[in-house]
């Protein structure tokens, strides 16, 4: 532990948060025994849906017929009935043939990239991919080469360089970034992959249940036969775990060789439940993704208005690029003195010079909370 070091200044420390009694508060318990609600501006809930009474009754009651946790993993005694009724109806939700479901969107990504990729394969990667990613690639031993964000011309120069060489390649992207609130061209990005028949992996992490036709993604309707889809449910759907949505050749090949589906404790029964019953209300609910972007519009217009720093993000995903990371943590800190919590991202998350205080909005966000955030914002100095 004495070689780890790290700068001072890089340092994070873990806070403890209780839930407040309004649906977008949270309550700060890092101020010694005192208690102060903050409005939470930063969490990946983007529907509520982890505090929806029907989902949290599901939960609880599948707790009681089928214990809280699974007890192993899938190959052992850890399938529940409700694993397979999930992985079903995901399936044909996205349109995709196999489903297979996972603890953690981390895990997920770890599997899907070692399941399509070995030594003997190269990895052409968008440049600001998960870190989940990108611990699948340098598990799978595979070459990895980086693309410019989002630019197609790019990609399609790193696929021509490498595709008259006898290893295969496979392309990873998020159709919704996390850090930028970008959203990929993947109609465009599908195009060149069947150009050159090589796979693409897709990370809808973000995006599901906002983007896409019903909030479906921006992969279910693209009807390239070599796109595999990885997808959380601890953003959109409230609960927890993962999944990876592809053919039913690849969904064989995973659940017969991937060790991060084997050997690992088969996601809780009760997360399952969870997430059945919001897919259920996102399915009900087709104009949450569309009314949650147009909000998410009239936050970036409004705080526009008030600050002299550029905001990007075209989806729910809003950063305010302040550059210096003390500046940033000043933000941070200023925000919170108003109520408000909105963490300053650095690097090594991000590249350097590019610190943020990123936003995410949610369902439950109502114009006068955006009135008085850019009152805030227009305070900082």
């Amino acid at each position: 532990m004495n070689k780890i070091k790290i700068p001072k200044n890089r340092l994070r420390q873990l806070k403890t948060f209780s839930l407040g009694q309004k649906p977008y508060e949270l309550q700060n318990l890092n101020t010694g025994s005192i208690k102060h609600n903050l409005i939470d501006l930063c969490s990946n809930d983007y529907f509520g849906l982890s505090r929806d009474n029907d989902v949290i009754k599901a939960s609880y009651e599948i707790s009681l017929s089928e214990g809280l946790g699974s007890g192993s993993s899938r190959f052992i005694t850890g399938s529940r009935p409700i694993h397979k009724l999930l992985e079903t109806q995901l399936a044909e939700w996205l349109n995709r043939k196999k489903v297979l479901l996972f603890p953690s969107g981390f895990q997920a990504n770890i599997a899907a990239v070692q399941g399509l990729a070995n030594r003997n394969s190269i990895v052409i990667a968008d440049k600001f991919i998960h870190n989940s990613l990108l611990v699948g690639v340098k598990a799978s031993g595979s070459k990895l080469v980086r693309f410019a964000h989002n630019d197609l011309k790019d990609l399609e120069n790193k696929i021509l360089k490498f595709n008259s060489t006898q290893k295969s390649i496979l392309i990873i992207v998020e159709s919704l970034y996390s850090m930028e609130g970008s959203i990929a061209p993947l109609k465009e990005i599908t195009g060149i992959c069947k150009k050159y028949n090589v796979e693409l992996l897709v990370d809808e992490a973000h995006a599901l249940g906002i983007l896409g036709p019903e909030g479906k993604g921006l992969s279910c309707n693209l009807t390239y036969d070599k796109i595999i889809i990885t997808g959380t449910f601890g953003k959109s759907f409230g609960s927890g775990g993962a999944f990876i949505a592809c053919n039913s050749k690849i969904g064989e090949y995973l659940i017969q060789t991937s060790g991060a589906f084997r050997y690992t404790t088969a996601l809780s029964p009760a997360l399952a439940a969870g997430a059945l019953k919001s897919l259920q209300k996102i399915k009900e609910n087709k104009e949450w993704g569309i009314n949650l972007l147009s909000d998410s519009k009239k936050w970036k217009k409004e705080i526009l208005k008030h600050i002299n720093y550029p905001v990007k993000g075209d989806s729910q995903i809003l950063s305010i690029i302040i550059g210096q990371e003390e500046k940033t943590i000043l933000l941070q800190k200023h925000l919170e003195k108003n109520g408000f919590l909105a963490i300053a991202i650095r690097p090594p998350t991000i590249p350097i010079n590019e610190s943020r205080i990123r936003l995410t909005i949610r369902r439950d966000l109502n114009l006068n909370i955006l009135k008085n955030f850019t009152y805030a914002l227009k305070d900082f100095k």
